[in-house]
């Protein structure tokens, strides 16, 4: 091949190798601009959130409620055996109440020494001696019918607890309620985002994030033990609990 045709071959090679990079130039860069441009669409889009607060108010079914024995004597034995036998006491007490087994549960059970700083003429300076020891045990008790529930607590007082617990009322199953909570929640939520959407001149187009925050079920009650509470029982009224639920949903608009 002669140099003039050699060159002439060369000239054209180049051509074709711009030629071919300017398009391939071309399809790269549109479709990463396709790309960024849906990424935008999907991630970097106009947003608003919103929240909205649901309420329902139910009569509770259940009462959960604390009961302890504190039993102090110069031995573990003694302190032990007047424990257990409250203890067994209450529970037998409970049973025969109408309480299920199931429904009765020791969530505490604890044995510690006691000390006294001491001081006497031979040792001026005071110093810690071992007086005796304590005993402590608490029993958790459901209450199905609550209109037993002040009966229960005279009831366990006179077998020996000396401390009560803080009473709740709760509502076991609860899930239908709250599922009411939650619409009346998302409703208002919703309703929120159309107006403001409507303020903006912009519309809704949809739902990118949901979160939810549910509140307490059961009302509490502190109750304070003594050694006895009058020839009445106490008058404990249940009323009526609130289920809140509040929710978050963020929105995509254009």
């Amino acid at each position: 091949m002669e140099e003039k045709e050699f060159k002439a071959l060369k000239f054209l090679l180049g051509i074709l190798l711009i030629v071919f990079l300017i398009v391939v130039s071309f399809w790269f860069g549109a479709d990463t601009l396709n790309k960024i441009k849906q990424n935008k669409l999907i991630s970097s889009g106009h947003t608003i959130t919103v929240s909205g607060v649901g309420e329902v108010w139910a009569k509770p079914d259940l009462a959960i409620i604390d009961f302890s024995v504190n039993s102090e004597a110069k031995t573990i034995k003694e302190a032990f055996e007047e424990n257990v036998k409250k203890m067994n006491s209450i529970i037998e007490a409970m049973k025969k109440q109408g309480i299920d087994e199931k429904d009765l549960k020791t969530i505490n059970f604890n044995i510690y020494p006691r000390y006294e700083w001491q001081a006497n003429v031979l040792f001026p300076n005071e110093k810690r001696v071992l007086v005796g020891y304590t005993v402590e045990q608490t029993l958790r008790v459901k209450i199905r019918d609550l209109n037993k529930t002040g009966e229960i607590v005279e009831l366990a007082l006179k077998n020996g607890a000396n401390q009560v617990g803080s009473l709740q009322f709760t509502i076991e199953n609860e899930d239908q309620l709250k599922s009411l909570a939650r619409k009346e929640a998302i409703e208002k939520a919703r309703e929120r985002a159309k107006e403001i959407a409507q303020q903006l001149g912009m519309k809704l187009i949809r739902v990118m994030s949901f979160a939810e925050n549910p509140g307490s079920p059961f009302d509490s009650y502190p109750l304070a033990a003594e050694k006895s509470i009058g020839e009445n029982n106490p008058q404990i009224q249940p009323g009526e609990n609130k289920i809140r639920i509040e929710v978050s949903l963020t929105y995509e608009i254009e």
